[in-house]
């Protein structure tokens, strides 16, 4: 992450360099006021007195502006460091496999992005303006105060080995909390998130006090956590202050007799002493440092857990280009399985799909209908076997130019806050209105759409709370037609449709897709009974592939199938 910097050495000089010179200036001070004292005051000399004191405030407001300086520039670095960070890790993120999203974790990808670079931007800002300002007013408080008194010094020698061994041991003991808490906040905000997505099923199934347990629980843990670390933090400040007021006495203590028996002077004890306030209050600033720095190291370790982990899914170093793609799919002995599965979800797939042609695949739940579809888009890449696009393994080609040729509906319609023009032109970018009502036109949408007052325009809010199950997923049909691609993927994208609205949409389908290869998942009957082949999924494996009529006459699983759905329709 040290790399991200780069852009900001000049800047990081900056800091340093206006950091020396406010600390020159800071230790120049009670060197002047030790001048006024030992030769101003006891000399009566006013003139020295004033001039000396014009020059204290003058060092005092240029180490103000100086001050204000390296504020200036270690927000900078900070902030777009955090940026760029931030940047780097969705980036990276966007390239992952959806098996990788899996293993992580939403809830967790969501804190590594927010919490913890927020956790680290705070430390390099703190790093930046204290840390580099501690070590150096720490070593030239120790040298000035050396200079002034080398006896009197040896004081030091008892106060910082006590504030060092304080400083070591708290932080040993906070690295494995600070840890546990951010994993603490992951599982907090899961709750959270699953929670406000899940409201509906919350409510329906009256378990909003088992969720306010649930979340209870979590934030009592996170909190109880929390505690533990806080109450680490609070040790160090009080022992501090002991040690740095009982160093006072003994300065004070001892510079007394030494000035008794002539060998020091009030003005050099004034300095001293004001030197061990500098020396003691940079380890202080080092103190909170060494405290901050765990909890960045354990998001650090988090973010870097996250840009270490590589793509599996990565495009050819020398892809092929299909210049006329039709749309002409073919499974090869497929077999996929999920990380960690104990068998493949598909096994030994093997089929053809044809432009101008529609197939549908049925099956029993689980039986891996999604999945197969989602190997044709590359969202998985297959175990054995492989996919062709027109002759040419989807692995072989750039991610980006199979997707573009890819009409693709999910299961779960996905929409975004927006317009419903934005949402469409997520298809095309540049979709016209033209375009747009076309596709809504063909997706059985525009009623509804044109019913709402600002008519393309009207809002989406988040995740179409604002839609109905079937309104959210004409519009995402219409998404994927307004591309007008080579192929179609329908992953069960009809399943919130009443059979009349369905039978109107696969009609006007059928009409604008006639060059186009249409796949699609289907869980009625209805839907699949007039694709050119159904391809009959059971556990993994084709049990057959064929017309609606050739299938009924000597498949048993699609007979159980049909005879199961007329079963449940007659009931209905």
């Amino acid at each position: 992450m040290l790399k991200t910097l780069k852009p900001y050495r000049w800047q990081i000089g900056a800091v340093i360099l206006l950091t020396l010179a406010g600390i020159l200036l800071e230790l120049l001070l009670p060197t002047l006021m030790a001048n006024v004292v030992d030769i101003g005051i006891v000399n009566g000399d006013i003139p020295y007195i004033i001039k000396t004191g014009v020059y204290m405030i003058l060092s005092a407001l240029a180490a103000v502006f100086l001050t204000v300086g390296v504020s200036f520039f270690a927000s900078r670095v900070a902030l777009g460091f955090g940026k760029d960070v931030r940047r780097s890790l969705f980036v990276h993120v966007e390239s992952f496999s959806l098996q990788a999203f899996e293993k992580i974790g939403t809830a967790s990808l969501i804190t590594r992005t927010t919490n913890d670079i927020k956790q680290v931007q705070d430390v390099l800002n703190m790093v930046l303006r204290m840390m580099t300002r501690a070590p150096l007013m720490l070593v030239g408080g120790i040298i000035l105060a050396v200079t002034r008194d080398p006896g009197l010094s040896l004081i030091f020698l008892a106060a910082l080995p006590i504030l060092a061994l304080l400083i070591f041991v708290i932080s040993r003991k906070a690295i494995p909390l600070f840890v546990s808490l951010q994993k603490k906040t992951d599982r907090l905000n899961l709750i959270v998130r699953e929670n406000l997505t899940g409201i509906r099923v919350v409510r329906a199934f009256n378990k909003v006090n088992f969720e306010k347990n649930r979340f209870n629980t979590a934030n009592e843990d996170f909190r109880d956590t929390g505690i533990k670390v806080n109450k680490l933090m609070a040790l160090i400040f009080p022992v501090m202050m002991i040690v740095m007021n009982f160093t006072s006495i003994a300065i004070v203590w001892f510079g007394a007799i030494r000035i008794d028996n002539g060998l020091l002077q009030v003005g050099n004890l004034m300095a001293f002493l004001q030197y061990a306030m500098m020396i003691l209050f940079s380890l202080i600033m080092l103190s909170m440092g060494f405290i901050m720095i765990p909890r960045a190291q354990a998001s650090v370790k988090r973010i870097n857990e996250v840009l270490n982990m590589e793509a599996e899914i990565v495009d050819p170093e020398n892809p092929r280009e299909i210049a006329n793609m039709r749309g002409y799919v073919e499974f090869k002995n497929v077999s996929f399985r999920y990380e960690g599965a104990e068998k493949p979800v598909l096994e030994n797939i093997t089929f053809k799909a044809q432009p101008g042609e529609t197939t549908a695949i049925i099956g029993s739940t689980g039986s891996g209908k999604s999945t197969l579809i989602k190997l044709i888009s590359r969202f998985y890449d297959v175990e054995d076997g492989a996919v062709f696009i027109d002759g040419v393994n989807v692995n072989e080609m750039t991610q980006q130019a199979l997707r573009n040729k890819i009409g693709y509906v999910p299961q779960q319609a996905s929409l975004f806050s927006g317009t419903i023009t934005d949402n469409l032109q997520y298809g095309k970018e540049d979709a016209n209105d033209e375009e747009i009502m076309d596709a809504l036109e063909t997706a059985q949408a525009i009623d509804f759409v044109m019913e709402k007052e600002e008519g393309i325009h009207a809002k989406i809010e988040q995740a179409g709370a604002n839609l109905s199950g079937g309104q959210k997923q004409r519009l995402s049909i219409a998404r994927a037609l307004i591309r007008k691609p080579e192929i179609y993927l329908f992953d069960d994208s009809f399943s919130a449709l009443d059979y009349k609205t369905d039978a109107k949409l696969r009609a006007a389908l059928k009409q604008i897709t006639e060059h186009a290869t249409i796949i699609l998942v289907a869980q009625r009957v209805s839907t699949a009974i007039n694709a050119d082949q159904i391809i009959v999924l059971n556990e993994g494996k084709i049990a057959g592939i064929g017309t609606h009529r050739e299938l009924l006459a000597d498949n048993k699983i699609y007979q159980e199938i049909v005879s199961s759905q007329r079963t449940e329709e007659e009931g209905a």
